[in-house]
């Protein structure tokens, strides 16, 4: 199988893998739990095919014409930053979250995966590997299904391994992550997005600046008034979640919908989410954790709470509530500042 067809499946394989990572990483419901298998399933993949591609590497590294020695470089550093995004993944699933020196396998996973694209890119365009209808019979077929159904005997192996071995990856939640600091706000870890820092805010002078169907109008801390609570599970990208009591108030008793499409939710930071007006019942703009004030690191003085979504939904140093007309989906997938 060495050759054109091993660089073929590994096309196809990075691919699925960069979709089926991309949606799990947005997930935060149990319907995205086959997402997730189907993720660990097509990493384990690039496992498979390991033994076919090291013997089409080990020819390329033995060429020696200088011309082309900035493409085999490259090419090996592709090779290094996907077996990097493979070896986190598989650590992050079975044995711990944490790294040395403070990284998480979650984020080396996430980074060299993003870092991986562009020398993929580049990799494709310098060696393309060009379909032929041959690759549609029967017998790629069943070598296709073969590999999957390895692949698929890996993933359920190594699960059942987690968990004969009590490994902390047996308690893993649907979307990979594993649980830490639930019901005590203090052990959960501070994080926030890529380009954010914790803001000082004081209680006295924070402001909510809420423009809704009765108008623009500006709120102090002591003005949210009724305090309603519900019990929520935070579901961080970074790998871990934890259930927490959460105490403010529900938004559909502070915001009027009227003539709104979405809900732009904005940070002192700058960050910002935009959310369907058909989710307002079910949002809470908190400003306590587990009976106590929210924390600088973890919002305070008040967050959105949005159960059912990923950490990155969650807007921490809420500052402005905004309903308007834009559909929810006009915004890019993910954060980009």
């Amino acid at each position: 199988m060495a050759g054109r067809r091993t660089n073929l499946a590994l096309l196809m394989v990075l691919a699925s893998a960069l979709l089926t990572g991309t949606v799990a990483f947005a997930s935060g419901t149990a319907a995205g739990r086959w997402v997730v298998i189907a993720h660990g399933v097509v990493g384990l993949g690039l496992i498979v095919l390991l033994p076919w591609k090291s013997v089409i590497v080990r020819r390329g590294l033995r060429r020696r014409r200088t011309r082309r020695r900035t493409e085999r470089w490259t090419s090996v550093g592709f090779g290094v930053l996907v077996l990097t995004a493979v070896v986190t993944g598989v650590l992050h699933s079975g044995w711990s979250r944490l790294l040395p020196g403070g990284l998480t396998t979650m984020q080396v996973h996430v980074g060299a995966a993003l870092a991986a694209i562009p020398l993929g890119v580049w990799h494709v365009v310098a060696r393309p590997v060009r379909p032929r209808r041959t690759d549609l019979s029967r017998r790629t077929a069943l070598r296709t299904a073969g590999g999957a159904a390895l692949a698929g005997a890996v993933w359920l192996s190594a699960e059942a391994l987690w968990r004969t071995t009590s490994a902390p990856g047996a308690d893993r939640r649907f979307t990979g992550s594993h649980e830490v600091g639930s019901d005590d706000p203090a052990a959960m870890p501070v994080t926030q997005w890529f380009t954010d820092r914790v803001p000082r805010i004081e209680a006295i002078r924070w402001r909510l600046h809420l423009t809704d169907g009765h108008g623009a109008r500006t709120l102090a801390l002591d003005d949210l008034g009724r305090t309603d609570q519900v019990r929520a599970t935070l579901d961080c990208t970074g790998g871990w979640f934890a259930h927490q009591e959460w105490s403010g108030v529900r938004l559909d008793r502070l915001v009027d919908p009227a003539g709104g499409d979405s809900l732009l939710i904005r940070s002192a930071t700058g960050y910002t989410r935009r959310l369907p007006i058909e989710d307002l019942a079910t949002l809470l703009l908190a400003t306590r954790v587990g009976g106590a004030p929210l924390s600088a690191g973890h919002g305070f003085p008040a967050r959105l709470v949005v159960p059912g979504r990923r950490g990155f939904w969650w807007v921490k140093w809420v500052t402005d509530i905004r309903v308007d007309s834009v559909p929810p989906w006009a915004q890019p997938p993910f954060p980009l500042t």
